[in-house]
């Protein structure tokens, strides 16, 4: 640590740093015991014998329990992102209307639904469908995890498209508004396409967060990744194991999400580059030939 002072603290003395050495001498023997204390408690309950690692070699665990927990999983994941990103564009543009009603609806729904949780969107989803019998009993509890993360994760992707139109600059607007262009083509071909480019990586984080958020569905039944591993330690007696699979391969599908999305915004950003320039005005010297004008002419 230096000696001299900065511009946000006065650098400590001989005192303060022999405090700061004891503080965290006792902050590392802390966590040194409460890892001793998890280490006995898990190896009495024989979670460390590498003998509860011996399910994962065997076909049956992952054709019985994993498998249909990552195939739910992403089924419900993928619905979400598709329809939330197109109820999110859908409200983020009806969040920038001309006309006031449409712009307190869609405030409204997107204020709602962001402070709702995700898990009370999928229960309350989950009761109704169920009573007024809107899906079969065995697409109840996907139709609800795919309806609950819509809604909240649509209302997060609204604002985000929203911020990201207002981010660029109104001259283009003004002057698409100069040329006679109606609203919805400034939008669809002007706004959203440069938009697009600065929403994505808040995009890619609400992708990430709706497949995080789809283990919620074990709560109602929904068979998914999470939930799946939990049958498994249950029937084999290692929870820890079981755990720390299911941990590296939602990290693996979160990765394997975020390098496609990374790829996808780096093609449009180079894409983008390698546009056309601006047209070139035409030249002001007379010297210069114009195809289908004779000069010569007065």
């Amino acid at each position: 640590m230096s000696n001299r002072a900065t511009v946000l603290y006065d650098a400590p003395g001989p005192r303060a740093r022999n405090l700061y050495r004891f503080a965290s001498l006792v902050v590392a023997a802390l966590m040194v015991a409460i890892g001793y204390v998890i280490y006995r408690a898990l190896d009495e309950k024989g979670q460390l014998t590498a003998a509860k690692w011996d399910p994962f070699l065997e076909s049956t665990s992952w054709t019985t329990y994993l498998i249909p927990g990552i195939r739910g999983t992403l089924i419900a994941a993928a619905m979400s992102i598709v329809f939330a990103l197109i109820l999110g564009s859908a409200l983020g543009i009806g969040r920038l209307s001309e006309h006031n009603i449409i712009r307190k609806i869609c405030g409204v729904i997107v204020e709602l639904f962001r402070a709702v949780p995700v898990l009370i969107l999928m229960i309350f989803s989950y009761q109704v469908f169920a009573e007024y019998e809107v899906f079969k009993s065995k697409y109840l509890a996907l139709a609800a995890v795919v309806v609950g993360l819509t809604l909240y994760n649509g209302s997060v992707i609204a604002e985000i498209v929203r911020a990201g139109i207002n981010s660029l600059p109104r001259g283009q607007s003004e002057a698409a508004k100069a040329l006679g262009m109606r609203k919805t083509q400034i939008m669809v071909t002007i706004l959203l396409p440069q938009a697009v480019t600065a929403m994505l990586p808040a995009l890619i984080s609400q992708m990430v967060v709706a497949l995080k958020d789809s283990a919620l569905g074990y709560l109602i039944g929904y068979v998914e990744l999470v939930r799946q591993a939990q049958q498994l330690g249950t029937f084999y007696g290692n929870f820890l194991p079981a755990l720390i699979v299911v941990a590296a391969i939602m990290i693996a599908l979160n990765s394997a999400l975020t390098f496609l999305a990374t790829k996808v915004e780096k093609r449009l950003r180079s894409g983008k580059r390698k546009g056309k320039g601006p047209i070139a005005a035409p030249s002001a010297d007379p010297a210069v030939s114009v195809p289908g004008m004779d000069l010569t002419k007065p």
